[in-house]
């Protein structure tokens, strides 16, 4: 039996992760994301599959960001039929971020419809609301840490990564041949969440690079960002931080209620202005086990800021001079209420755009941390004069150390790695990393190349 492995997206890039799994026509695609950031790989997303969707058996969620679940509706759309496996917490937030992602998708082509500044006519949605509904029936939560078969003579088993609720890592037995995947691999001993679970073996591991080249600054998270905030509130400004609705927002709320708690930042009010955010957050409560937080530490979290969920709320912090902390989507700065904050108070000295973790190429936040004076926004130049910011040791994502620290649980050396999820500098990093520490094959994923995989030796055998 042949197995090959093809990555269909997330391969040079940090975006748009989908991995297809053939054995002999029995296909299994790893997470199915959206590309998001720069405008070319945007536009990938409108390119047809490169494979029949109707023709995917089933499909695997690591976890529930935009980047590795936001292609469902359309791939469901466009004759996917099977099965959705995930987590209990991966669904949960796939009806809040899939619906948000099309909600979104609507708007923008009724806007530009509506200005007329499409080069189509009319200007179409990537896929609407009925096709995120659509999708979402397609989920079959499973546990952790048991298997289950997903197609024919393929078994899935997960195993928590940390890293956002309900995040896992995926191990796939098929064609004779075991691969883990991890997705997108959390912090070892994060504040909030769990730490990644050790796997004891595989064929084949295929790891994300996303700071393959690079390790986050081991200072004292509560002190930097309490610092940031008060010396901005006492020139009388606001900080806004761009923040990911899922994941990164949670751990900001748990920072900013254990410095209430020490008594800084005590008559300073916060937003947070985002409705899926606070939907998000709401999900501490309905999966306790996914998380480190005991009840006290949630309803703390949860109650340190005030939630701003009509447009007209969110308007009137925007109106509003008074010092104030603004949490607000997206992450990166390429869409949301945060970028309506950005042009009010970015011109402002005063102020700080405070970013909390990774900055993709061509996008905003990474254009502001290189140091651009001027963004475009709604068709003005605005000129930028705050203070710019930025605390990476926030980020989610575990760093080159950990996810070395995360290999090095193997018990045995895998027949190759394959590197994905990384910009080419940070996943060639990693893999001449895992060579020298390790001694173990590792290849960084070309997009759209076909990986022919051997059939797992016979361990009576020599291979």
């Amino acid at each position: 039996m042949t197995l090959t492995l093809k990555s269909l997206g997330g391969a040079e890039t940090v975006t748009g992760s989908k991995h297809l799994l053939d054995a002999d026509g029995t296909r299994v695609l790893v997470d199915c994301g959206l590309f998001q950031g720069l405008k070319h790989l945007r536009e990938r997303n409108w390119a047809p599959l490169a494979v029949p969707p109707d023709s995917i058996d089933a499909v695997v969620l690591t976890h529930a960001h935009l980047d590795h679940s936001g292609y469902l509706p359309k791939l469901v759309r466009e004759g996917f039929r099977g099965v959705v496996h995930c987590t209990e917490a991966t669904a949960s937030l796939c009806e809040i971020l899939l619906k948000d992602s099309a909600q979104i998708a609507e708007k923008d082509a009724e806007y530009a419809n509506r200005k007329g500044f499409s080069k189509h006519e009319p200007a179409l949605p990537l896929y609407t609301m009925r096709d995120a509904e659509r999708a979402l029936k397609h989920l079959k939560p499973i546990p952790f840490n048991a298997e289950f078969e997903v197609a024919r003579d393929c078994g899935l088993t997960f195993r928590r990564a940390g890293h956002i609720l309900g995040a896992a890592t995926a191990e796939v037995k098929i064609a004779g041949s075991t691969l883990v995947f991890s997705g997108d691999l959390g912090r070892y001993d994060d504040a909030v969440m769990l730490s990644p679970e050790a796997v004891a073996h595989a064929d084949y591991v295929i790891v994300e690079s996303t700071y393959g080249d690079r390790t986050h600054p081991k200072t004292d998270i509560l002190s930097e960002l309490g610092d940031i905030i008060e010396r901005t509130i006492q020139r009388g400004g606001t900080v806004i931080i761009p923040a990911f609705a899922v994941g990164r927002v949670q751990i900001l709320l748990y920072h900013l209620w254990q410095l209430k708690r020490t008594g800084r930042l005590a008559a300073t009010p916060i937003y947070l202005d985002s409705p899926m955010a606070i939907s998000a957050t709401e999900l501490l409560r309905a999966h306790p086990d996914d998380h480190k937080l005991d009840s006290a530490a949630i309803e703390g979290s949860c109650a340190v800021a005030r939630y701003t969920r009509d447009v007209a709320d969110s308007m009137a912090i925007t109106a509003n001079p008074m010092p104030k902390v603004i949490i607000a989507g997206s992450g990166m700065a390429t869409g949301g209420r945060v970028v309506h904050h950005i042009r009010t108070f970015a011109p402002d000295p005063r102020n700080t755009i405070l970013f909390a973790g990774y900055q993709a190429v061509g996008t905003r936040g990474a254009r502001l941390l290189a140091g651009e004076t001027e963004l475009k926004m709604f068709g003005d130049w605005i000129p930028v004069r705050a203070e710019i910011a930025n605390l990476p040791q926030l980020s989610a994502h575990a760093d080159a150390d950990e996810i070395m620290r995360w290999l090095s649980g193997f018990t045995r050396a895998p027949r190759r790695v394959f590197i994905v999820h990384g910009e080419p500098a940070a996943s060639e990093a990693l893999r001449t990393r895992i060579g020298r520490e390790l001694h173990w094959k590792a290849s960084v994923v070309d997009a759209l190349v076909g990986y022919e995989l051997k059939e797992e030796c016979d361990r009576s055998n020599a291979c």
